[in-house]
């Protein structure tokens, strides 16, 4: 059980394949991009192949008309070939520029474009003979000698039919025209470069699924391996155990903070303490700005005396409140007549003491509002 439980038969995670990437492993096939390379490049010598081959005789031909105090001239001969350099340029642009878009385009087109910092650092494991000859020897190494040698069947039997089928055309061009002549040889050169990269697309439709294939094989994974990253992402118990202490002690601090704005503490009165606000124009319910029990609620209610909060003993209602309603909720519908028997209470409280008159006679809670459940 513990050697199947080794075996990589699991699919690669998302974390797996964003490191690969990183680290400059992704899909790439080279029968893909060369075949993509010669099939623009085909394309491009069929559209402008005529203009281009036109354009090079020309320049040709200009330079082989300088006298021969120019030819001997060393500034004006270098300035005649600089220029003469770049107007080939010129003329051979669209061209390289098609060629240029194909060998980028290719590999995005199978694995996206990836820059790799990593992958540029030295490897001294591959110095290694014993690993070299692993390589050399192994299945991949099978298959792909396999691979070079049915390419090498294909392409060199379809360039030996071009050959063939074009022998009487490729002798019959030394007898046309010069103009004539170049342009057909440049439309033939095309069309052989088209079905040549025609036949490479049928092994890059090959090589494109096994090199897919070949690179998930590669990341996949363990079941150990992946309880390992799950245990990395979400972190040890004891690691998780010390942030929900942090929380839990941020949270105190928090709550603590905000029992002087509180209008009015209900208590056990020794085990809970619940610090209520309510604000007419901003809540649509009263609500629990700290709670807690024993030494918590102990120091809930002195902080509550220091600050002049109301301190109200309701044990039922304390209890209900600190069962069902978190920090910072509102209080659930079944407590509202509770709460507002009290609030109200201590309005009244307030109004008197300033009056200077008798205290109210305080509530009297329902007890059954313990068994409420929200």
């Amino acid at each position: 059980m513990a050697e199947t439980d080794q075996e990589k038969t699991e699919q690669p995670t998302g974390k797996r394949l964003d490191e690969a990437r990183q680290e400059g492993r992704i899909p790439r096939s080279q029968d893909f991009n060369t075949a993509a390379v010669l099939l623009l490049a085909g394309g491009g010598l069929r559209m402008f192949g005529a203009n281009i081959a036109a354009a090079l005789a020309g320049l040709m031909h200009s330079g082989l008309q300088l006298s021969g105090a120019q030819v001997f001239d060393p500034k004006y001969a270098l300035a005649t070939a600089g220029n003469e350099v770049m107007h080939a340029l010129l003329a051979c642009a669209p061209l390289f520029g098609l060629t240029v878009i194909a060998a980028l385009a290719a590999p995005m087109a199978l694995g996206g474009w990836n820059f790799s910092v990593q992958s540029l650092a030295p490897d001294f494991t591959r110095l290694d003979p014993i690993a070299g000859f692993g390589r050399v020897f192994s299945l991949r190494a099978v298959v792909d000698l396999a691979k070079a040698f049915v390419k090498f069947l294909l392409v060199s039997g379809t360039a030996f039919l071009v050959l063939r089928s074009q022998a009487a055309h490729m002798l019959a061009l030394g007898n046309e025209p010069l103009e004539t002549g170049v342009a057909d040889a440049v439309r033939l050169v095309a069309s052989a470069m088209l079905i040549m990269s025609g036949t490479l697309g049928l092994i890059a439709a090959i090589d494109v699924p096994w090199q897919l294939w070949q690179h998930h094989k590669q990341l996949r994974m363990t079941r150990e391996e992946i309880r390992d990253e799950a245990k990395e992402s979400e972190g040890s118990p004891e690691t998780k155990g010390r942030v929900r202490r942090m929380q839990r002690d941020l949270l105190r601090r928090r709550m603590m903070h905000d029992v002087p704005t509180a209008d009015v503490v209900v208590t056990n009165p020794t085990h809970f303490a619940v610090a209520l606000r309510y604000d007419e124009g901003r809540m649509r319910a009263p609500r629990v700005v700290a709670k807690g029990a024993d030494l918590i609620a102990a120091r809930i209610r002195e902080i509550a005396t220091e600050h002049a909060v109301p301190v109200f003993e309701a044990p039922p209602l304390a209890r209900a409140l600190f069962h069902n309603v978190e920090i910072g909720g509102e209080i659930p519908t079944a407590l509202y007549v509770s709460v507002a028997q009290v609030l109200t209470y201590i309005y009244r409280l307030k109004v008197a003491r300033a009056a200077g008159q008798l205290p109210p006679e305080p509530p009297v809670i329902d007890p059954s509002v313990e068994n409420i459940r929200h």
